[in-house]
């Protein structure tokens, strides 16, 4: 079968094409300004990619549209495939109609840390030898892709999107999923552009719920109000608690190790250099669902051991006299707090942390979250707030009266330039620059890591 993508360089529909084409179907994809590093992932595998909706593509003559989530009424393609009635599909429905229905599903959901978890449950597959097949939004050094699939193999890892599927189908992405193992990591309000509110919200997590088997597996943290309304509305499937004594919890030895607990006994230590509570929430619920699929809590903590992190979670970019630059993608206010609280546990008094942000998610360019920043960023010693005055990124709120209760321990600049410009002049030897951003920052870290070599004269 040939399909066509519409919105190919996303990260959920660039890694379904790769999927499709594994599965041994002809791929062919579009988006508007056809970029990397998805684009350049599907070029080495192949796969024809065309700038732009026009509808000169119908001529492709595939067997099947398949419509990413940034596809709209009034793009002319899809105008085009509606007036003469081709067949048509969203992305989601398409995996699991034709991929996911044969599998057994490992689903990572919630609001926060569905890309480290199942980066993290697909790597202790990987590394007791099971080979999953894996569908996620980002990059884990040791998986090397973001998405792989063979026929032969039964596991699925995916990243249980609560998002809208497409203009045509208001639901969440997971309810096409149809997981027999699921994490429900946490649940928050976000994605103000298409929820009213959290309870509407809930109500997409309970129809998640209403599709798991009575012989899966729920696993969820003890602690969440929002959790508990979801799982009140009918649940049909065993539940495995988080950081409950009645379940699983950790505990954090010395500097690098966590030590895992099921009942309130020991399965294993974890040696690694990740930080904070919630990469430890992450990692037991991986060692509960791995569990669930045969691998020992010891087998997982060996795995765990040697994971490298995930690409833009806390991701060192450079070090230049002793100012150390990461990249990271939390732009939600309990996201951004995790990240600060995990890296301040880190430090010696002495080390400052400079936090860079740009809200840019539909959320935070909405405002509807605005107020909770200030108190996020408690942990960092100075914020820097890049606040865009026009163009698509433009925020719907005074960035300057929001930051104004951080006195001057924050900067609000609203051009790329002139933040990148502070943020060098500020630094001293021995802080520690986090850059969170949901978008590429329009290189904000090249820039800062090049002044910080100019105002140092490092030439290396």
């Amino acid at each position: 079968m040939h399909i066509h993508i519409l919105g190919i360089c996303g990260t959920f529909m660039g890694g379904l094409a790769l999927i499709a084409r594994a599965a041994g179907h002809t791929v062919t994809g579009c988006d508007a300004g056809v970029y990397p590093p998805m684009s350049t992932q599907l070029q080495e595998q192949g796969i024809d990619l065309i700038e732009g909706y026009g509808t000169e593509q119908l001529e492709l003559k595939p067997d099947l549209f398949v419509i990413g989530n940034v596809v709209s009424r009034g793009n002319p393609l899809m105008e085009a495939i509606l007036d003469q009635s081709l067949p048509y599909i969203s992305g989601p429905q398409w995996l699991g109609e034709n991929v996911l229905a044969q599998q057994h599903v490992l689903a990572v959901a919630g609001t926060h840390g569905k890309t480290s978890t199942s980066s993290m449950l697909a790597w202790i597959l990987e590394h007791n030898g099971l080979k999953p097949n894996f569908l996620i939004g980002g990059v884990a050094p040791d998986l090397g892709v973001s998405a792989r699939f063979d026929p032969a193999q039964s596991l699925f890892v995916i990243e249980a999107d609560e998002y809208d599927t497409a203009f045509f189908d208001k639901r969440s992405k997971f309810v096409h999923y149809r997981p027999r193992t699921a994490i429900l990591n946490n649940l928050e309000f976000d994605h103000a552009d298409i929820f009213a509110d959290l309870a509407a919200i809930e109500t997409q997590f309970h129809h998640l719920v209403r599709t798991i088997p009575s012989n899966g597996l729920i696993i969820r943290p003890a602690e969440s109000p929002a959790l508990d309304r979801a799982l009140e509305r009918g649940c049909w499937t065993p539940v495995e608690q988080l950081e409950s004594s009645t379940g699983w919890h950790s505990e954090q030895l010395e500097a690098g190790t966590v030590r895992i607990f099921f009942n309130d006994a020991p399965q294993g230590d974890i040696h690694w250099h990740l930080s904070g509570e919630h990469n430890r929430l992450n990692a037991l619920a991986a060692i509960a669902a791995a569990q669930h699929v045969g691998v020992s809590p010891a087998q997982s903590c060996a795995a765990l051991s040697q994971f490298q992190g995930i690409k833009r979670r806390m991701e060192l970019r450079g070090t230049i006299e002793h100012i150390r630059v990461y990249d990271d993608f939390a732009h939600h206010p309990t996201a951004i707090a995790l990240t600060l609280e995990g890296l301040r546990k880190q430090l010696t008094p002495n080390e400052r942390i400079l936090a860079v942000l740009e809200p840019r998610s539909n959320t935070m360019k909405l405002g509807a979250m605005a107020a909770r920043l200030p108190e996020s960023l408690a942990c960092a010693d100075h914020t820097f707030c890049y606040s865009e005055n026009q163009g698509k990124h433009a925020l719907n709120w005074d960035a300057q009266r929001t930051f104004a209760p951080l006195g001057d321990k924050a900067s609000v600049i609203d051009n790329l330039d002139a933040l990148a410009a502070a943020v060098v002049d500020k630094a001293q030897p021995h802080d520690h620059i986090v850059i969170m951003s949901n978008g590429s920052f329009g290189a904000v870290h090249d820039k800062i890591l090049q002044g910080l070599r100019q105002r140092f004269g490092v030439t290396a």
